[in-house]
């Protein structure tokens, strides 16, 4: 069939398999093209399909010359509907590793899940022993418990309204928005979604089955940003769901004996960036000053830089807080004071000239496999793609 983007939202429904694979593939060729990676050598990626999930994958497997397992939660194609692009992209990385003689299974289903987890040991102490490595990258809107109870995270402001600038990414235009503050029901699921608990479930059942080494790393993903977007962010529901995440790393490495650490990222595109209103209007103006100054990144390069730069076994480089700071380059002065110079003053009228919408959509589409150079987007390509290591 021929596959074309359809997008609903902040969302694009469909996902192109020859384009998502020559996106893992170039990811690939970026690390490879690196010095290697001296890290950990047996990996476990929780949420390893997408963004940087997949990016620390890929840096560690082929740059590091790790064994990885990923944990997915993504659909295989079925009928005339596509598979999503984290199963696409899963189905890239286990076919370019096995070409490379390098270790890579996958299991697909809810990580939140003690199924799942019972079932990510089995496969641990069958094939691996022990892991030494634990990344924690999910993104999830909602979280069922084993009571049954479902949770749903909401992105809001916490205490008062907060109104600022957003885009219109369709219709290219800049407008106020204003967002309501949280109730506190709302601060706490979103906690329940998006903070540590699962995390620490996670490093307690690994630790319980003897699945992990004593000397084992592990580490989870979230942002600060600027003051900008603080009142959406870091002091809204999300960001106190990060300030539990933070703190569930403390209690890993001191209750559980496993140094864990939280890298805090750079703003990029990702799906889950794309929903919070002001974030992607202040995107689209970062984008547009880090390329003039030639220091911006995606999830690789990001990813890439954390492994080998700022994480090696036997140096951490972290903020007076004990925390990774990927976003070092985001947050120098000279990319701040530019964007919050252009901000002041961004319109409808000066969107083109001041923004990087064009990046940002590119951005967005090469996320599903769509927009990527080199691929045949008019040819006939079978959708159903399947991941070798997932035979269910």
């Amino acid at each position: 069939m021929i596959i074309e983007p359809k997008t609903r939202g902040f969302i694009c429904t469909t996902a192109h398999p020859a384009g998502c694979r020559e996106n893992v593939r170039r990811q690939i060729e970026y690390v490879t093209s690196q010095p290697e990676i001296n890290s950990a050598k047996k990996v476990l990626v929780i949420g390893s399909s997408t963004g940087y999930g997949l990016a620390s994958r890929i840096s560690m497997a082929f740059s590091g010359r790790a064994a990885t397992i990923g944990i997915i939660f993504d659909k295989p194609a079925s009928g005339k509907r596509t598979a999503s692009a984290g199963w696409y992209n899963t189905a890239a990385f286990e076919e370019f590793a096995k070409a490379d003689g390098l270790y890579a299974k996958t299991l697909n289903g809810d990580a939140f899940s003690k199924e799942v987890k019972e079932k990510t040991i089995s496969l641990i102490k069958q094939d691996l022993g022990k892991v030494d490595m634990v990344i924690y990258s999910l993104a999830a809107p909602r979280r069922a418990t084993e009571d049954g109870t479902t949770y749903s995270s909401v992105l809001k402001t916490v205490g008062n309204s907060y109104t600022n600038k957003t885009i219109d990414l369709a219709n290219r235009k800049v407008s106020d928005i204003t967002i309501d503050p949280a109730t506190e029901e709302e601060i706490t699921n979103t906690i329940k979604v998006m903070g540590g608990e699962d995390w620490k479930d996670w490093i307690q059942a690994l630790k319980d089955a003897d699945a992990i080494e004593e000397d084992a790393v592990t580490l989870a993903y979230s942002y600060i940003g600027p003051e900008l977007t603080h009142p959406m962010y870091k002091d809204g529901s999300i960001g106190k769901a990060k300030d539990h995440l933070f703190h569930t790393s403390q209690e890993i490495s001191r209750e559980l004996g496993i140094e864990a650490y939280i890298s805090v990222n750079k703003a990029l595109v990702t799906q889950s960036s794309a929903a919070i209103p002001i974030v992607p209007l202040y995107i689209t103006l970062l984008y547009k000053i880090m390329k003039e100054q030639g220091n911006h990144e995606g999830c690789i390069e990001q990813m890439y830089r954390l492994f080998h730069d700022k994480l090696q076994k036997d140096s951490v480089e972290t903020d007076e807080d004990g925390m990774i700071r990927l976003d070092d380059l985001e947050m120098l002065p000279q990319v701040q004071e530019a964007v919050m110079k252009v901000w002041s003053t961004i319109s409808d009228e000066t969107l083109e000239k001041d923004a990087d919408i064009n990046g940002y959509w590119e951005d967005f589409y090469q996320m599903f496999g769509f927009c990527i150079s080199g691929v045949d987007y008019t040819a006939d390509v079978d959708p159903d793609v399947k991941i070798p290591s997932i035979t269910e």
